[in-house]
């Protein structure tokens, strides 16, 4: 039973706090802030949405990615080279079992990798 009174009490306490607020607060007033609010925040909205276009396009670079993929290609295909590193129409020495007679080989090379590759040496020559 003192809990339904203690109850009673707190309930009867926040009614008359919300009628001294209700007192005191300009409704129209507070009604007027409310839709300033709202149409600023609209106008916020719309040029986020602006802003977000725009660095949008500007920051696009799918075109200019693709451009500059296709003249990196022409490039390497002038100096005979693909993405990948391979050599175009050269055929890349094979790899042995080491042995003696292949490390003299690889010796021979490690000397004068152009020896392995004469048409290096001419492309090279040629610039």
């Amino acid at each position: 039973m003192s809990s339904q009174v203690a109850v009673s009490s707190a309930i009867s306490s926040v009614t008359s706090a919300l009628g001294n607020a209700n007192e005191n607060m300009n409704a129209s007033a507070v009604a007027k802030i409310m839709a300033e609010f709202t149409k600023q925040n609209e106008i916020a909205a719309v040029k986020e949405e602006m802003m977000d276009d725009a660095l949008i396009d500007a920051f696009e670079t799918d075109d200019v990615n693709e451009e500059a993929d296709d003249i990196t290609n022409q490039v390497l295909a002038g100096l005979g080279l693909e993405l990948d590193g391979k050599m175009v129409g050269l055929d890349a020495p094979q790899t042995k079992l080491a042995n003696s007679a292949n490390t003299k080989e690889q010796e021979q090379e490690e000397e004068d990798p152009f020896e392995a590759l004469p048409d290096i040496r001419a492309r090279l020559n040629a610039l």
